[in-house]
C-alpha cells in the first residue's frame, strides 16, 4: 500500500527529500501561492507548526503557480517573501504542479486519495492534505479553511 511516506519531493534549495525522512509523524501538505487572497494562511501555518511541531506534526509546503499565475517567482523569491513576510520556518519544497498530466506524483496520489469539490482535482491554492502518522491520508481541507481550524483534527493525531 501507498503512503506518502513513499514519496519524494525537491526542497526549495534543490535537495531531494524523501518523504521517509518524516516516517511515523503527522503531515500537513499545503499547495501555496505568494500572491493569493489566501496568502495570509502561511501565518496561520506557521502557527500550527510551532505550536505542534515540537509534538511530531511536519508542515509541509509546495508552492504552485496552476492558479491564476499566483505564485510567479523563482525559489529564491518564494524562500525571501516566505521568510520576510511570515516568517515562515516550515520545510518549503520546489513549486509543483498539482493537477493535470504533469502534476507532482505526491499530488497526484493524494487528489485519488481524498477528493474533494471538483473530484480528483484541486480547486485552489492552500488545500491542505491531512496525514496520520501511518502515512494515510485523513483529512482533506478547502482552501478557505484556516489553519486554525484545523487544530483539533490535529490534535487527534497527536
Amino acid at each position: 500500500m501507498t503512503t506518502a511516506y513513499d514519496f519524494t519531493a525537491t526542497d526549495i534549495d534543490g535537495t531531494a527529500v524523501p518523504l521517509a525522512t518524516y516516517t511515523g509523524l503527522p503531515l500537513l501538505i499545503v499547495n501555496t501561492a505568494s500572491k493569493c487572497g489566501f496568502t495570509p494562511q502561511y501565518q496561520g501555518l506557521e502557527t500550527l507548526y510551532r505550536d505542534f511541531g515540537d509534538q511530531g506534526l511536519q508542515v509541509l509546503g509546495f508552492p504552485c503557480d496552476q492558479f491564476a499565475h499566483q505564485e510567479p517567482g523563482d525559489a529564491e523569491e518564494i524562500k525571501n517573501f516566505c521568510s520576510l513576510t511570515y516568517d515562515v520556518t516550515f520545510p518549503m519544497f520546489e513549486k509543483v504542479d498539482v493537477n493535470g498530466p504533469d502534476a507532482h506524483p505526491l499530488f497526484a496520489w493524494l487528489r485519488a486519495e481524498k477528493s474533494g469539490l471538483l473530484g480528483g482535482r484541486i480547486k485552489w491554492n492552500f488545500t491542505k492534505f491531512l496525514i496520520g502518522r501511518n502515512g494515510e491520508v485523513v483529512d482533506r481541507f478547502a482552501p478557505a479553511t484556516k489553519p486554525e481550524k484545523l487544530t483539533g483534527a490535529i490534535t487527534e493525531l497527536l
